[in-house]
């Protein structure tokens, strides 16, 4: 492709891109970096937001929640996702229904799936939870006031959202592994769980990769589905780091925005902390595949 050939095809791409990322990125950095309310023009305060960001214990407890939750939430979604696409490999004609099945729980917006999903453990809406919880001898648990059973509750609703997609990339993965390979593995001696190990996984590292890297930019993007989930999130300590910020930029008159920035863009540096592995690895498969 000629430059003038590209540059005519890449540039509407590039000024939507422009608009709709790079410029309000900049406006939040710059934001970041001052005092600013609604109707009011901001004054410089260097650092100041950030240093107020950083010695906030509430912003520390969080980032934790957040971390914790998209660590439990990734590993959990690799291995269902892998073993649940394995299975559906094998389907032939009720594969489509599966997947259909399946894939409701994606399609739904974040908030309808999360108040559906919070009436299984809410005693006022039947909570069938706690009633199997209840038949085999078990005691009620308080699912939306306790900080252990709520964070529970937001990871299984973030796996039940998640896992679709994980599942159907992680299948895509699996139907481009070359069959030669497999057979290579069975005829050197190696059974289902070495061929899986020694031969699949590696074949298919960069998906894998590729569900890591989405997983953890949504879940550390966490905000909505708390709503219903986690109504006590501030008491309990179960506050995600975007219903902080929305807290601190938006509810009850706070209308700190230079705070609210500076915390969105620590937020932006901790997502690329954590997608620093996944993204090398990336480049080192696209270097390796040229």
């Amino acid at each position: 492709m000629k430059a003038r050939e590209f540059w005519v095809l890449f540039a509407p791409s590039l000024a939507i891109m422009s608009a709709l990322l790079v410029f309000p990125l900049l406006r939040t950095v710059q934001w970041s970096l001052e005092n600013v309310r609604y109707g009011v023009p901001g004054t410089f305060v260097g650092l100041a937001n950030f240093t107020d960001a950083l010695g906030d214990p509430r912003f520390h407890r969080a980032v934790v929640f957040t971390v914790v939750v998209t660590l439990v939430t990734t590993v959990i979604l690799l291995v269902f996702g892998y073993l649940i696409a394995i299975a559906v490999n094998t389907l032939r004609l009720s594969r489509p229904l599966v997947l259909g099945i399946m894939l409701v729980s994606y399609v739904l917006p974040n908030l309808v799936g999360a108040v559906a999903f919070s009436w299984l453990f809410d005693d006022n809406f039947g909570g069938v939870v706690n009633r199997l919880i209840g038949l085999f001898g078990g005691t009620q648990v308080l699912w939306f006031t306790d900080q252990v059973p709520n964070a529970v509750l937001v990871i299984l609703n973030t796996v039940w959202q998640m896992l679709p997609f994980a599942m159907l990339i992680i299948l895509a993965g699996l139907q481009g592994v070359p069959v030669e390979l497999r057979e290579a593995a069975r005829i050197d001696g190696a059974n289902a769980f070495q061929t899986h190990l020694s031969v699949i996984i590696p074949t298919i590292r960069g998906v894998l990769g590729f569900v890591c890297l989405i997983t953890i930019m949504d879940v550390l993007r966490i905000f909505d589905a708390l709503i219903p989930l986690s109504p006590q999130a501030e008491t309990i300590g179960n506050e995600s780091i975007m219903l902080y910020v929305y807290a601190v930029a938006f509810a009850n008159g706070a209308q700190e925005l230079g705070l609210g920035s500076a915390i969105n863009v620590l937020t932006i540096l901790l997502i690329l902390v954590m997608l620093i592995p996944f993204i090398r690895g990336i480049f080192k498969e696209a270097k390796a595949a040229r």
